[in-house]
């Protein structure tokens, strides 16, 4: 791992063995540690109350796909130009889809891929919620539900780009970098 992790100095001491089996099967997994996952690694706590919700929304049982999780990552991040997510998520995107492309138009501006009906409606929702919360209306879910998305896919889709925007606010206020492994993934 090059690059660093954030400009914020959190006193990190010694990892707990809990932290460093998780880091160990992170380097197993992804062949990195991520630094978001370095970051929050000053507090045990933290760090588990991050992953749990993370795994949870982005592996955990859903109506929604993988690539359509990490969709919504991507979209939420790019209203915040999250730096962190768009390179990190941006890459998972390439690698979920086995489409490069997709994952620089969905960086730069969903509206410029080719996506289906459904994941449009899905990121309109996302991009709707990010800019202006209190003004989703029933017919927001509607048109979700049009898509074919259940009122759990919602709750999904809602939940997953309320974590991406804490997240990339969190990001923005320690001025966390993505590893630069990302940036070389799926292309």
């Amino acid at each position: 791992m090059t690059g660093k992790i954030s400009a914020l100095d959190l006193g990190q001491g010694e990892l707990s063995e809990a932290t460093k089996t998780y880091f160990a099967k992170c380097e197993e997994k992804l062949g990195l540690v991520p630094n978001v996952l370095r970051a929050y690694a000053f507090d045990d706590k933290k760090l588990r109350a991050f992953t749990d919700m993370y795994n949870d929304l982005m592996l955990g049982e859903s109506g929604l796909t993988k690539l359509e999780r990490e969709m919504i990552a991507v979209a939420v991040s790019s209203i915040n130009h999250c730096y962190y997510c768009l390179t990190a998520h941006g890459a998972a995107v390439r690698q979920l889809s086995g489409d490069p492309p997709l994952g620089e138009m969905m960086v730069m501006n969903f509206r410029a891929a080719d996506l289906s009906p459904r994941q449009v409606a899905m990121l309109e929702f996302t991009v709707k919620l990010t800019q202006e919360p209190a003004k989703i209306v029933e017919a927001d879910r509607a048109a979700l539900r049009q898509a074919g998305f259940t009122d759990r896919d919602i709750w999904d889709i809602a939940s997953t780009a309320a974590f991406f925007n804490m997240s990339n606010r969190v990001a923005a206020a320690i001025d966390m970098r993505p590893n630069d492994e990302y940036h070389a993934m799926a292309r």
